[in-house]
């Protein structure tokens, strides 16, 4: 299972990389792997403005669907439109091609609750 070190994580499996006010999140390369192949997955939040842990889209897999949860609080300035004709690469690149939305950081000191790949990785131990 790919960690890599230079994000932060969430309980619910989302990870954050931070460049200056900017963070990208997606889901993490053993939520993509729980949730199976990914057919679709839906973000209409773009523009809004959110708080940490709410719900930002879903994805769909051929089993289930799963809520995407914000790391941080922040306004969604862009959605990754590449999702909507190939969903499968969150399952073949969560760290790369697979990301889901970049967002404007409302406030960086929450970063600070986040996990670190070490901590992360006793989680899904």
């Amino acid at each position: 299972m790919n960690i890599p070190k230079d994000l932060r994580y969430t309980k619910e499996h989302e990870w954050i990389k931070v460049a200056g006010d900017i963070a990208t999140i997606g889901v993490t390369d053993f939520a993509q792997g729980e949730l199976g192949d990914i057919v679709f997955v839906e973000i209409e939040t773009e523009g809004e403005t959110l708080n940490a842990e709410e719900v930002f889209g879903s994805v769909e897999a051929v089993k289930t669907v799963s809520d995407l949860f914000m790391p941080i609080s922040g306004e969604i300035i862009e959605v990754n439109a590449s999702l909507a004709d190939s969903p499968e690469s969150v399952n073949s690149d969560p760290y790369g091609a697979g990301w889901m939305v970049k967002v404007k950081m409302s406030d960086t000191s929450e970063l600070e609750a986040l996990m670190s790949a070490e901590a992360y990785a006793e989680l899904v131990a």
